[in-house]
């Protein structure tokens, strides 16, 4: 039972009864009271009939109707006419029994009325539809406060996306640059829904800006640094403590003389200045530019008063992981050497890169230290762990290491001595090394590992090797288990080729084998420049960079230098590996090259022939590679002649091989190609040579 009806039946004071009163109104005017008509539409006939109230809501005088849908044509615009129709047809089509739609209602004074209509089909027994009566009512008003409340859930919604996109961008935020990248980057304006951004920190009394993004804003920068005395909009939000919403720029640069000029070459109308506070504390301030904006609804002021919450939470961790890795990285660059020593014969760089998080610096660490009888020692290192501990002992160790190298003791000596300090230190931290005494003048080198990645060498025509540098277990480890033995190796760096140390933060890529990454390395270093210092660079920017380490880095370049002999007696230089299979192939190919280069290709066979046969002789008879040199002697002497030098003590000697012999002819072909060969000995092994007559070389003055 309706509200209306309880009370016409109710028996209030006075009254006679339920059957003595009657209704005051009718059904029609009850519908006319509250702005609805009604209609009967006779399908059979096609004659619809509206009543005095139906015909106000169509705005329609009663002479101007003839009872038929078409009349409605004078109101209906012809593209709602058609809609309305579909969704009658449709119901009526479909069997269904009700249907309901909004249409406009263009009335006489040329203002649109949004319409809406709600009718009934009626149907005969056989089902077939016969009448539709229904009502239709002014909606405007309705619509006007549905289109109202679908605005502000739009604006809402739109806030909510800003406030989420804002916070999902700046929580990758690591440090202040990542902070002013996130807010001044593609799309970032957009994500806050401005034109134009600053954005100022404090710093003593003044504030800094170190953003600006958005159309002309550049010449804020002219006003880098503002004192926090209240002169100046940003400055007064920040000391205040509140934020400032401005609809027009020409009377804020009134107020503040010093900004008037700069605000009349800015193409904005509206700005918000924000103070960014965390924990109570003023930290910097936000400014918010926009065009074609005349007011700051509350929510939107809401809106930018959390943008800039979001901010200052943000910077507030950027400033305190950039104090805690300024705080870090200085330890770690107190731990390393200060400046490199200068070498003859040769060339060093070092690079080092810390680790990306917070204080996690890690134990790398370099060092080049000056030996005895003009030899340099090299190391790379890696303390176990990523903290500023494992800095502190890296320090020790690296310290220690260094002493014990100075002191002139070989490589293996050194490392046993230093896993037995860093097992004496009561930590439980462990350190792997690579440490390799150098002669740049003779190009020996006697390399130790500890559990470490071995050293890659670059040859002189662009190869590169991995040579098997035997090794030990990490420093303390070694000592705790008592296996303090660090095999040597010994290598040749013949002049003009290049070593490199690195730690595994080169060379690891999380997901990824360390072959892959050790296989680019080698690719980056066949690739790269020669000089030292260029060819450091070019491995940080490949693959430091390209892996994006979380890890830190230190790298080491050591070139010999390179020995062309003169113009008049020129000179190569070669390294053949004993496991390397392509090695004398690649020098035949040197010498054939070589003595085309010089002017002597009729030489080619007889030296090629003498060279293998000393090289081979020297890879099967001795435990190592051999050094092959090839120059043209000086005037007057003008000859040909090749070494073959190796770390064997033992002299080679000619044999009378039989005639089944397999061996034993090496010797009598270099003596039958050769005008003279012999041996000679050459620091801790010999060099054999031979000498060709090189009739065909121009003489001086020629």
């Amino acid at each position: 039972m309706s509200l209306l009806a309880a009370a016409e039946r109710s028996d209030g004071p006075g009254s006679d009864g339920p059957e003595s009163r009657e209704a005051l109104t009718g059904p029609g005017e009850r519908l006319a009271l509250n702005g609805m008509g009604s209609f009967d539409w006779d399908l059979d006939t096609g004659v619809l009939v509206l009543d005095d109230a139906g015909l106000t809501v169509f705005d329609l005088e009663r002479e101007e109707f003839h009872d038929t849908p078409e009349g409605l044509g004078l109101r209906i615009p012809a593209d709602d006419s058609a809609r309305l129709a579909d969704t009658v047809q449709g119901v009526l089509d479909g069997g269904e029994d009700t249907y309901g739609a909004y249409f406009t209602v263009r009335r006489r004074d040329g203002r649109d009325q949004w319409t809406h209509t709600q009718g009934r089909v009626l149907r005969d027994p056989g089902g077939r539809p016969v009448r539709i009566v229904g009502i239709v009512r002014d909606a405007t008003a309705e619509l006007a406060q549905l289109t109202a409340l679908r605005k502000l859930e739009t604006a809402r919604a739109h806030q909510a996306t800003i406030v989420q996109r804002t916070t999902q961008a700046l929580s990758r935020a690591v440090t202040v640059d990542d902070v002013t990248a996130s807010l001044t980057g593609a799309g970032a304006l957009e994500r806050l829904g401005a034109d134009g951004l600053a954005l100022g920190l404090v710093e003593n009394d003044a504030i800094k800006i170190i953003a600006l993004s958005g159309e002309s804003l550049e010449i804020l920068s002219e006003r880098q640094f503002t004192r926090l005395d209240g002169s100046l909009p940003l400055s007064h939000a920040v000391v205040t403590g509140q934020a400032r919403f401005v609809t027009s720029l020409t009377a804020l640069g009134a107020e503040f003389p010093l900004l008037a000029d700069y605000l009349e070459r800015i193409p904005y109308d509206a700005a918000a200045y924000l103070p960014l506070i965390a924990q109570a504390k003023a930290i910097g301030g936000l400014v918010l530019f926009y065009r074609r904006r005349s007011e700051f609804s509350p929510e939107e002021r809401n809106l930018c008063l959390g943008l800039a919450g979001i901010v200052a939470q943000s910077l507030q961790r950027a400033l305190l992981f950039d104090q805690e890795r300024e705080f870090a990285t200085g330890l770690q660059a107190a731990m390393l050497p200060r400046r490199i020593p200068g070498i003859s014969g040769g060339e060093i760089a070092v690079r080092y890169h810390s680790a990306w998080s917070g204080r996690e610096v890690g134990g790398d660490w370099y060092d080049v230290i000056a030996l005895p009888r003009d030899r340099v020692g090299i190391v790379v290192g890696d303390v176990q762990g990523h903290d500023t501990h494992a800095a502190a002992i890296m320090g020790q160790l690296r310290i220690a290491l260094r002493a014990y190298a100075g002191e002139g003791h070989p490589p293996s000596t050194v490392l046993a001595r230093a896993s037995r300090f860093l097992a004496e230190l009561d930590t439980e931290r462990f350190a792997t090394c690579m440490y390799a005494q150098v002669d740049l003048e003779t190009g020996g080198v006697r390399a130790v590992r500890a559990g470490h990645l071995g050293p890659l060498i670059r040859h002189t025509d662009g190869r590169t090797g991995w040579p098997n540098v035997r090794g030990g277990l990490p420093l303390g480890l070694a000592s705790v288990f008592e296996q303090e033995e660090f095999p040597e190796t010994r290598l040749d760096l013949v002049p003009g080729e290049t070593l490199v140390l690195c730690t595994d933060g080169l060379v690891e890529e999380p997901g990824t084998a360390i072959t892959q990454g050790m296989e680019a390395l080698a690719h980056a270093v066949r690739s790269g420049p020669e000089d030292a210092g260029a060819l450091a660079d070019h491995l940080s920017d490949r693959l430091w960079e390209r892996w994006g380490s979380g890890d830190d880095v230190a790298l080491l370049v050591l070139r010999r230098a390179p020995d062309p002999g003169t113009q008049r007696a020129p000179r190569i230089h070669q390294y053949i590996h004993q496991a390397d299979p392509e090695g004398l192939s690649e020098a035949r190919y040197a010498l054939r090259q070589a003595l085309r280069d010089w002017g002597m290709p009729e030489l080619a066979d007889d030296v090629e022939l003498a060279a293998g046969e000393l090289l081979v002789n020297a890879l099967l008879h001795t435990d190592g590679g051999a050094v092959l040199t090839m120059e043209v002697l000086p005037e007057p002497v003008r000859r040909i002649r090749l070494w073959v030098k190796d770390r064997s003590s033992v002299w080679p000697r000619r044999r009378t091989p039989g005639e089944s012999a397999t061996t034993g002819r090496g010797l009598l072909l270099v003596d039958a190609l050769a005008s003279h060969w012999g041996v000679e000995s050459r620091g801790e092994g010999k060099a054999v040579w031979c000498e060709f007559e090189a009739t065909g070389l121009p003489r001086s003055g020629t």
